[in-house]
């Protein structure tokens, strides 16, 4: 029989690009990792089996967090399998640079389930777990889209509307749950490199062409975004709450 875990750790949106980043970042012995995926079955399996290469217990939890259900189920799970949970990651999500005149309903409340009231459920199911839990963490997964609102850059008005939402919510619940000593930020990606084969909002062109707005003059990598996922994640930020770190190479300033 293995000893428990020390810290118990649930990220969405796990399978590829920054949620699969984070978890290889905060994958090490004692640390157990409920990876989440809407339907990326595969690349769950290899970040799952990445985890434990590094020492960590991980599993792979599948469900769509736009079903009202999903987030209750995933919080359940991890607290089953692990016996508790201290560090929520909500990092799934997705980009629809769909213009708002031509932005079904449909398609926004997608953007908004998924995204805010994902993150919303998620952090409502987790939160009684979170009080009782060891040096616990919620980070939150943002985008540039919420802040940078500019005509030389591509805006995503579904995206975010979500996104600023969960930011907004994401405050609010570190007021509630200071008290306990659970802290509650979010990180704030900019134009981040995507893993190869995927789903892109950009095309080339457009990317170049952003890129040449960076101040940093290159993309970000999905690492770049987990380091520091995880060090608001770790015991050592403690003091740090209800703020929203962007890590954009200057983006936006």
């Amino acid at each position: 029989m293995t000893d428990a875990p020390t810290r118990v750790v649930l990220v969405t949106g796990a399978a590829s690009g920054i949620g699969a980043a984070i978890c290889r970042t905060l994958a090490a012995p004692g640390v157990a990792i409920l990876v989440h995926t809407r339907k990326n079955h595969a690349g769950a399996e290899a970040v799952v089996a990445a985890a434990r290469q590094a020492g960590a217990e991980a599993a792979m939890a599948l469900g769509d967090l736009a079903d009202q259900a999903t987030a209750d189920a995933l919080v359940a799970n991890a607290v089953a399998r692990f016996g508790r949970l201290d560090v929520l990651i909500a990092n799934a999500g997705f980009a629809d640079r769909t213009p708002l005149a031509e932005l079904s309903d449909t398609a926004m409340t997608r953007s908004v389930e998924t995204i805010q009231n994902g993150f919303f459920r998620l952090a409502r199911a987790a939160a009684p777990h979170l009080r009782a839990g060891r040096d616990a963490r919620v980070v939150a997964v943002s985008s540039f889209a919420a802040h940078a609102f500019r005509t030389d850059l591509p805006v995503f008005p579904a995206s975010a509307a979500a996104k600023a939402a969960m930011e907004a919510l994401t405050r609010a619940l570190a007021i509630e749950l200071a008290p306990a000593g659970v802290t509650v930020n979010a990180v704030v990606p900019g134009f981040i490199r995507k893993d190869s084969g995927a789903h892109a909002a950009l095309d080339a062109e457009q990317t170049r062409t952003n890129i040449a707005r960076i101040p940093m003059g290159r993309l970000g990598l999905p690492q770049d975004v987990a380091t520091a996922v995880a060090f608001l994640a770790s015991p050592a930020a403690g003091y740090i709450t209800g703020q929203a770190l962007h890590v954009d190479g200057g983006l936006v300033i």
